[in-house]
C-alpha cells in the first residue's frame, strides 16, 4: 500500500513538471521582448496550431482536476501521519472525554495602567436631581387631578406679567413616521409629500408664519423628487428662518432598543445629507413620539454640537412631579461626568400628548378648541363635544382671552416667563385647507393679543430654536449654557407609562426576529464600511485609485439608509445569522475580524461531508472538529469547528477541501439523553452517537477552567464553579410564561399587562455541547448552549428566561443603555410588576461583593430582576389582540428566533469589595470583549477558486500597531463626496472612536489577546499599515463642525467614556 502511494506520488511528480515546464516556455514566449519585436514575422497558420494546442492542454488540465485531487490527498496522507497543529501539539482528549484543541499558544499579556482603572472606582459629578432618587420619593398613585387628570390645579396672579410680558412661541409641526401603519412609501405618496408641497407654497405666503421639520428620510425623498423651482423655495424659506430642521437625523430614533453605533449613524447621514444640499446645521433636538427616553441621546447630541432639546413621552407621574418643583427645563448630564461637559439644556413637554389638546395648557377641553382642523364639517372632532369655532371679529376677544387663561397656567410650571406652545400631530397639515385654518385663526388671536398691553402678552409662530434662544436671552445666559438656578439632571426616564399601569415595557421585546435581525446587519455595515475605506485608502496609497470600484458606494449609502431607516421608533420592534455552508469541492474561506483587538476564537460552518480538512494559508493543517449539527431532537447533520486567531479588523484565508481523515481530524461524540424509549437518534456516518434514558441526576461539564452542572430532567443550566474559586455559585436557569390580564385592557405590542406572577414553562434542551479551548479562559466563550423553545403556537403568552443564582444582589440590577453605558436600576416593590421591565440591548448583570454575572445578548429584549440573586429576560411575546395604542394590531406574525446569549461569571477581587456607586457601574474588560465578540461574530466568506490556479488571497492585517483595549473603534467611515453625485466618496474617512471605562475589580485571567492601554492617547499616524496619513482634523460627532487641524504625527487623546470623530485623508 506504502509502495503504491509512492509511485503515485511519484507519477503525480513527473506530470506537474511537465506541466510547469509547458506553462514556463509558453509564458516565455508571452513575455520575452526580443521575441515580441519580431512577432510580425510569426507564420500565421503557425499561430493557430499554438492556439489548438494551447486548447487541448486546457481541456487536458480540466480532465486530470479530479487525477490532481487524488495526488493531493495522497500526498496529505502521507504528510499528515506526523501532522501537528501551529503549536506543535496534537488534539487530545482531556479527562472527561472532550477534546481539547491546541492552538498556537503565544502567551498574551494584561497591562492595564493604573490610572485608567481610577475613572470606575472614582466618585462622580454631583446632580441636583437624579433620576433614581425620584423613583425613591415617588408613590405612583394617580389621583385626580381635575381638567389636568394627572396633574394638580394650576392657578396664578393676574399681575404676575405685569412687568415683563409672557412670551409665546406657537411652533408648528408635523410628525411623519417613516413607516408604521403604512410602509415609508405609502405615507410619503399618500400624506408627507402633500405636507412639504404645501409647505413651499403656504409658508411663503406671510414671513410670520413658521414651522419645524425632523425626519430627513423623508425630506430627501422629497428633495429628489422635487423640481429646481421648489427645492430653491424651500431652501429659501429654511435659510430665511420661516423653516428649521429639528435633530436632523435620518429618522426620529427609538431610544431604548437601538445600539448606539445606529443612533449615530443614522444621525450623520441625516446631517451629511442636510451640510451638502442645504448647508445648514441643526441647533435644537425634538423627540415627541419614542416611548421613553435615554441618557445616551443627550450625550450623542451634545458632541453632534446641539445646543438644546425637547422630549415629551415621560411617566406621568415623573411629568406631574417635575412640573410641581417647576424642574421641567434642566440640563441633562451624563452621571458618569465628574465637571459640566456633558450638559445639554432639555425641555420636557408637561402633558399627556403632543397632539393640540395636550399642548396650550392643562385643560384639553379647552385646547381642543383652538385645533382649526376639528372645525365642524372636518373629518375629525374634539371628543370632550365642544368644536373649535372660527375667530372673527365678534368673538376674537373672548377666544384670545381664554387662549391666554390656557397659557399662563402652562407658563407657571417653568421657570421663564417664555412659553413653548406645539401646534401639530401625525402628518398633520397634509391638506392645503388645514394650513390656511390653523395659521389664519391663529395669526387673528395673535394680532389681538399683541395689540392689547394690557393682556402683557407677546405671542407668534415660532422655531424650536427661537424658543430656546429667548429662554437663554430671559436668562442672560449663552446659547446652550446654564441658566441661573435651572437644575442639573442625571438618569433616563425608562419606564414610560401613559396612564394608569399601563407600562410600555412590552415593546422592549416585541418582534425579537427583527430585533435580532437588526444587530446583525448593523454589524455587517459597520464591517462593510471598514473594509471599504481601508481598500480604497490603500488603492489609492498604490495609485490604483481609478481602477477601484467606487461605485460600489452607492451601495453603501443605501444600506446606510436602510440600516437608518430601521432605528425609527415604530422600526425596531424586533434573524438569525446565516450558517455559512461548505457544500462541495475546494473552497476559500476568508473570515473577517470586525473587532480592533486580535481574535482568537471558534470559527463553525455546516459542511456536507464528514470529508474535512482545512490548511492556513501557508498551507499548516488546522485541527478540525466535526459536529452533530441538529435539526431535530434526533436527526442531525454535520458541522466543522476550528481555531483561528485573527488579526484586528483583518482578514484571513484558510482553505477547506474534501478529504480523508488525519490525526488532526476529530469526531465528537454526543450523547443523547432521551426520555422516551422510542427516540432514537439518527446520525451522520461517522459521528458517532449513544442514547441514555435521562435521569433526574445533575449531570457536569468541565474544562480547564470551569466545571458547569446541569439538570438531569431538562438540560438547563444549574451551577458554574470557577476552578480559582473555592465557592460554586448557584446559576438556575428556568423558563416562565405569562399570561395577559382577563380585563378589557390587554397586554399588545407596546404594553405589557400581565395577569400575576410567571408560571414555570417545561422546556428541555435540544442540544447542549462544550467549547474546550486549551489556555483560553475565558468563561463566556467556555459554555454554549443551544437551545430552542417552541412558542409560536401559544396565546396570549409571553415567553421569559428566568436565571435565579446565590448572589446577594437585593433590589439592585443593572442594565445598558444603547450598548453605550450601563444605569443602575431598582426593584420597587411598590410599582406593578411590569413597570420593573427594562430595555436591555446590551447586557444586564446583578453583583454581590464576591461575583458579578453578566447576561450578554446579541438582541435588544427587556429584562428585570425581581428578587435578589434574579436576572429574567422576555424572549417573544405572542399577543392575540391591539393593546389601543393605534397599531391597530396584536402579535401574531412570531418567527422562529435563535435568541444568542453570553453567560459571564466574575469573581470581584478582594479590593473591590467598597460600597457599590448608586448612580455608576462600568463592565469589566473581558465583559467589554465578550460584548464585542458577541455582536461582531466572524463574518466567513467562502471564495471558489478560479477556474485555474488559486484565487489571489492573502492575509490582510491592516493595523501597524494594536488600539488601546479601552479604545472602541465605532465606524471606519467614508465621506460624501460633496460634489454633485452623492454616491462617490470623497478622498475623507470618518474615524469615530469611544474610549471604555473598565472596571478593574473584576479578575481577570488570560484573556486569549493582548491588552494595554495608554492613558486614552493613541498615535493615528502610526495606526494603519502601508498608509501615509495626510490630515487629522478633530470633527463634532456628525462631521458638521471643524476644529483646527493637527500635526499628522499627533496624538489623540480622549477621556474615559468620550466619543470623538476625526477627519482623515488616509493615501
Amino acid at each position: 500500500m506504502k509502495l503504491r502511494k509512492q509511485v503515485t506520488v511519484c507519477g503525480g511528480a513527473i506530470f506537474c513538471v511537465a506541466v510547469f515546464s509547458l506553462y514556463l516556455m509558453l509564458d516565455r514566449v508571452q513575455h520575452d521582448p526580443a521575441r515580441r519585436q519580431s512577432g510580425g514575422n510569426f507564420p500565421r497558420s503557425q499561430i493557430s496550431v499554438l492556439q489548438n494546442r494551447i486548447e487541448q492542454l486546457e481541456q487536458l488540465l480540466e480532465e486530470n482536476h479530479q487525477i490532481i485531487s487524488h495526488i493531493k490527498d495522497s500526498v496529505m496522507e502521507l504528510t499528515d501521519t506526523g501532522a501537528v497543529s501551529p503549536s506543535g501539539h496534537l488534539p487530545f482528549r482531556s479527562a472527561n472525554g472532550s477534546w481539547v484543541l491546541p492552538f498556537d499558544g503565544r502567551p498574551t499579556f494584561l497591562a492595564v495602567k493604573p490610572q485608567d482603572c481610577q475613572f470606575a472606582a472614582g466618585s462622580r459629578g454631583q446632580a441636583d436631581v437624579q433620576m433614581l432618587d425620584v423613583y425613591s420619593l415617588l408613590k405612583f398613585d394617580n389621583p385626580d387631578g381635575g381638567v389636568w387628570k394627572q396633574g394638580f390645579d394650576i392657578t396664578y396672579e393676574p399681575e404676575e406679567w405685569d412687568n415683563e410680558p409672557l412670551q409665546v412661541f406657537v411652533v408648528p409641526h408635523s410628525h411623519n413616521d417613516p413607516g408604521w401603519i403604512k410602509t415609508f412609501d405609502k405615507y410619503f405618496t399618500d400624506q408627507t409629500q402633500h405636507i412639504l408641497n404645501n409647505m413651499v407654497v403656504k409658508l411663503a405666503e406671510d414671513p410670520r408664519r413658521k414651522f419645524i421639520w425632523s425626519e430627513i428620510s423623508f425630506f430627501s425623498k422629497w428633495w429628489e423628487t422635487a423640481d429646481i423651482h421648489k427645492q430653491e423655495a424651500m431652501r429659501k424659506l429654511i435659510l430665511g428662518g420661516q423653516l428649521e430642521i429639528v435633530t436632523g437625523g435620518w429618522v426620529m430614533t427609538d431610544e431604548a432598543n437601538v445600539h448606539y453605533f445606529a443612533m449615530i449613524d443614522q444621525l450623520i447621514e441625516g446631517h451629511q445629507w442636510l451640510e451638502r444640499n442645504l448647508g445648514i446645521t441643526p441647533r435644537s433636538g425634538w423627540a415627541v413620539d419614542p416611548f421613553g427616553h435615554s441618557a445616551t441621546m443627550p450625550y450623542l447630541l451634545k458632541r453632534a454640537n446641539l445646543t438644546s432639546m425637547l422630549i415629551q413621552r415621560v411617566h406621568y407621574s415623573i411629568k406631574k412631579h417635575f412640573a410641581s418643583t417647576r424642574s421641567l427645563e434642566f440640563m441633562w448630564r451624563q452621571s458618569w461626568d465628574t465637571g459640566s461637559s456633558t450638559d445639554i439644556f432639555c425641555h420636557m413637554m408637561p402633558f399627556y400628548s403632543y397632539d393640540v389638546p395636550h399642548t396650550c395648557g392643562p385643560d384639553p377641553k379647552i385646547c381642543c378648541q383652538f385645533d382649526f382642523k376639528r372645525l365642524p364639517g372636518g373629518r375629525i372632532n374634539c371628543p370632550w363635544k365642544v368644536p373649535p369655532k372660527t375667530v372673527v371679529e365678534a368673538n376674537v376677544a373672548e377666544r384670545a382671552h381664554l387662549l391666554l387663561d390656557q397659557y399662563r397656567k402652562k407658563s407657571k410650571l417653568y421657570r421663564s416667563k417664555v412659553l413653548l406652545v406645539p401646534l401639530g400631530d401625525d402628518f398633520r397639515y397634509d391638506k392645503a385647507l388645514e394650513w390656511d385654518q390653523q395659521y389664519t385663526n391663529y395669526q387673528k388671536l395673535f394680532d389681538y393679543m399683541n395689540s392689547h398691553p394690557e393682556m402683557h402678552v407677546q405671542a407668534q409662530f415660532g422655531t424650536l430654536s427661537e424658543y430656546f434662544n429667548a429662554v437663554y436671552k430671559a436668562h442672560g445666559a449663552a446659547q446652550g449654557s446654564r441658566p441661573a438656578d435651572y437644575p442639573v439632571l442625571s438618569g433616563d426616564f425608562f419606564a414610560y407609562a401613559d396612564r394608569e399601569d399601563h407600562y410600555w415595557t412590552g415593546y422592549f421585546t416585541s418582534r425579537p426576529f427583527y430585533k435580532s435581525l437588526d444587530r446583525v446587519i448593523e454589524s455587517h455595515l459597520r464591517g462593510a464600511e471598514i473594509l471599504y475605506s481601508l481598500a480604497v485608502a490603500n488603492a489609492r496609497h498604490a495609485g490604483m485609485e481609478g481602477r477601484y470600484p467606487v461605485s460600489d458606494y452607492a451601495l453603501l449609502v443605501d444600506a446606510r439608509r436602510s440600516v437608518g431607516l430601521f432605528q425609527h421608533h415604530d422600526a425596531i420592534t424586533g434573524t438569525a445569522k446565516e450558517n455559512v455552508v461548505i457544500d462541495y469541492g475546494t473552497k476559500y474561506l476568508v473570515l473577517f475580524n470586525p473587532v480592533e483587538q486580535e481574535r482568537l476564537c471558534a470559527v463553525t460552518v455546516l459542511v456536507n461531508t464528514v470529508r474535512v480538512r482545512v490548511l492556513t494559508e501557508d498551507g499548516q493543517t488546522l485541527p478540525v472538529q466535526l459536529s452533530a449539527q441538529w435539526s431535530t431532537a434526533s436527526q442531525m447533520s454535520a458541522e466543522a469547528t476550528f481555531m483561528v486567531r485573527l488579526p484586528p479588523l483583518g482578514l484571513a484565508v484558510f482553505h477547506l477541501y474534501d478529504s480523508p481523515d488525519s490525526p488532526m481530524t476529530l469526531r465528537s461524540d454526543t450523547l443523547l439523553r432521551v426520555s422516551g424509549r422510542d427516540v432514537t437518534a439518527r446520525a451522520t456516518d461517522p459521528l458517532p452517537v449513544r442514547s441514555q434514558q435521562s435521569d433526574p441526576q445533575t449531570f457536569y461539564i468541565s474544562s480547564q477552567s470551569l466545571t458547569l452542572g446541569f439538570s438531569g430532567t431538562t438540560g438547563l443550566l444549574e451551577s458554574i464553579k470557577r476552578k480559582d474559586d473555592p465557592q460554586e455559585v448557584k446559576v438556575q436557569m428556568q423558563f416562565m410564561v405569562y399570561g395577559t390580564r382577563p380585563s378589557k385592557d390587554k397586554s399588545g405590542a407596546y404594553l405589557f399587562l400581565p395577569d400575576g406572577k410567571a408560571k414555570v414553562f417545561s422546556v428541555v434542551v435540544s442540544q447542549m455541547f462544550s467549547c474546550l479551548l486549551e489556555g483560553f479562559d475565558s468563561v463566556s466563550l467556555v459554555y454554549c448552549n443551544k437551545h430552542t423553545v417552541e412558542s409560536l403556537q401559544m396565546t396570549n403568552k409571553e415567553l421569559a428566561m428566568r436565571m435565579v443564582t446565590d448572589i446577594q444582589s437585593g433590589d439592585v440590577f443593572y442594565t445598558d443603555l444603547n450598548g453605550f453605558q450601563m444605569q443602575p436600576r431598582r426593584h420597587y416593590l411598590k410599582l406593578p410588576l411590569q413597570a420593573n421591565f427594562y430595555p436591555m440591548p446590551s447586557q444586564a448583570y446583578i453583583q454581590d461583593s464576591h461575583h458579578r454575572l453578566t447576561l450578554h445578548t446579541a438582541q435588544s429584549l427587556g429584562v428585570t430582576s425581581l428578587e435578589s440573586g434574579q436576572l429574567e429576560v422576555i424572549m417573544d411575546r405572542r399577543l392575540m389582540q391591539d393593546d389601543n395604542r393605534g397599531l391597530g394590531q396584536g402579535l401574531k406574525d412570531n418567527k422562529k428566533t435563535a435568541n444568542r446569549f453570553r453567560l459571564l461569571l466574575e469573581r470581584r477581587s478582594t479590593g473591590n469589595k467598597m460600597m457599590d456607586s448608586a448612580t455608576n457601574s462600568f463592565p469589566s474588560i473581558l465583559s467589554h470583549m465578550t460584548n464585542a465578540f458577541l455582536n461582531h461574530e466572524v463574518l466567513a466568506l467562502p471564495v471558489l477558486p478560479k477556474r485555474r490556479g488559486i484565487p489571489p488571497l492573502q492575509t490582510f492585517a491592516p493595523l501597524k500597531s494594536i488600539l488601546p483595549c479601552d479604545f472602541h473603534l465605532l465606524n471606519l467611515r467614508s465621506i460624501q463626496s460633496q460634489q454633485q453625485d452623492p454616491h462617490s466618496p470623497s478622498p475623507y474617512t470618518a474615524l469615530i472612536l469611544h474610549r471604555l471605562v473598565l472596571d478593574c475589580g473584576l479578575e481577570a485571567q488570560n484573556l486569549g489577546f493582548n491588552c494595554t492601554t495608554t492613558q486614552g492617547q493613541l498615535n493615528v499616524s502610526g495606526l494603519f499599515k502601508n498608509l501615509d496619513l495626510q490630515l487629522l482634523q478633530p470633527m463634532s460627532l456628525t462631521l458638521m463642525h471643524s476644529s483646527t487641524p493637527l500635526a499628522n504625527d499627533s496624538s489623540i487623546s480622549l477621556d474615559p467614556m468620550e466619543i470623538s470623530a476625526f477627519k482623515l485623508k488616509l493615501r
